[in-house]
């Protein structure tokens, strides 16, 4: 190990590295076993303790669609971790390859298991504190903190998988955020878990209760759950009497800021018990035995940075369904944009309103997404993955999801 006079202080450098990938979401695992695969000798970098991001630390219960209604449309390792996860939901019938639930801890088994196998170095609880880039758009150095304190470490190539365009930005790339104008950001929402579920009254709730925004204005209405605002109510079984939830929206959460982060962290927790008890109130049946077993260690942050790459793929690109001579991928998930803060009252009558905002494609259909959406502008060396790849922001409400993060990585 060197030593390097990064600002002025001595601290360890470490430039064995050929790749550096800095996020151990799905976009980061796909990219560095990708990396270590082709014989580059790849850093991972994760500021938590496990990867998998929002599929793992973050408890979102089931895959955004890995099929375009006629195939699997998310191939090669997307689809080899999809296939892996699905080992952990037996109960999952063997064709299903949409809205397929997640087991957690299998899921961080898999991501393990691909980054490790491919000959990748993963480095847990690591955080990317700085970027030293010269003049030229050439990065230079990581400084990165961790229980060992400050260290620095180098490669030729970083990939910046980190969702909120972190290592890009810091490096010198440009990017939008928000609503322009506004800079308004999609909700966010705290993941939670429920053991003790009634499977069987479960699987009818909805239909026995008049729909959900039948149920959700019993809650909201009752006045006893104040953080309850809307009706935003994904779920599924991920287990036996068990329950994986993407429910609930907190907006006006910038997960760039750390303090916003924080206070979300604190309001998501308060939601989860409340949506946990309102549920219960309201639908005893199935929830009236149910125990708030977990809340996300991450925040379901759906929007921040989206860094300008050296094309900007369009609504219009996504309308026409387009194909380019560098695509890397293909993309058929529909413009999933969620509901601003203006928009709550509507959406408690009308929960199907994000999902209304764009014509959805037909069976078989899909767009490209090209490699100069994963290339900086201005920047030599570093690569974007993930959601935060050059796009304008209908078309991130597409691309953001884990199956399309899998395939960019």
């Amino acid at each position: 190990m060197a030593t390097h006079d990064f600002a002025r202080r001595q601290i360890p450098l470490d430039d064995g590295w050929d790749v550096i990938v800095a996020g151990g979401g799905p976009a980061g695992c796909a990219a560095a076993a990708a990396a270590a695969r082709e014989g580059a000798r790849t850093l991972l970098i994760e500021a938590s303790g496990a990867l998998g991001g929002m599929g793992t630390s973050g408890l979102v219960p089931a895959w955004c669609p890995f099929s375009d209604k006629q195939r699997i449309i998310y191939g090669g390792l997307a689809e080899k971790v999809f296939q892996a996860a699905r080992q952990g939901v037996p109960h999952v019938p063997e064709g299903q390859l949409d809205w397929v639930p997640i087991n957690p801890e299998q899921l961080k088994r898999v991501y393990d298991e691909l980054v490790t196998s491919a000959g990748a170095k993963v480095l847990f609880q690591t955080a990317l504190a700085a970027v030293e880039a010269d003049a030229d758009g050439l990065a230079d150095t990581l400084v990165l903190t961790n229980k060992a304190g400050l260290s620095a470490a180098r490669a030729k190539v970083y990939v910046d998988c980190t969702g909120d365009g972190d290592l890009a930005v810091w490096a010198g790339a440009k990017f939008d955020q928000g609503q322009q104008g506004s800079r308004e950001l999609q909700p966010a929402t705290h993941c939670f878990i429920l053991a003790n579920v009634d499977d069987y009254a479960y699987a009818h709730l909805l239909k026995r209760h008049g729909g959900r925004e039948a149920l959700f204005a019993k809650i909201i209405g009752c006045g006893r759950y104040p953080a309850v605002l809307d009706a935003h109510f994904c779920n599924c079984t991920i287990g036996p009497g068990t329950v994986g939830f993407n429910t609930g929206h907190l907006w006006d959460v910038d997960g760039t800021d750390p303090m916003s982060l924080s206070e979300a962290m604190i309001h998501g927790r308060r939601l989860a018990v409340q949506l946990r008890d309102g549920l219960a109130e309201f639908a005893p049946e199935t929830f009236g035995n149910a125990f708030l077993v977990a809340t996300g260690s991450l925040m379901g942050i759906r929007e921040t940075r989206r860094i300008l790459g050296d094309y900007v793929l369009t609504i219009d690109d996504w309308l026409a369904r387009r194909t380019f001579p560098d695509e890397i991928c293909r993309n058929a998930y529909f413009i999933d944009v969620h509901t601003a803060k203006s928009e709550i009252e509507k959406s408690r009558k009308d929960s199907d309103l994000v999902v209304k905002r764009f014509e959805r494609y037909k069976p078989g259909e899909s767009h490209g997404i090209p490699y100069r959406c994963l290339t900086p502008r201005g920047l030599r060396n570093v690569l974007t993955a993930g959601r935060c790849i050059s796009c304008d922001r209908p078309v991130q409400g597409s691309v953001r999801v884990m199956p399309v993060c899998l395939a960019t990585g």
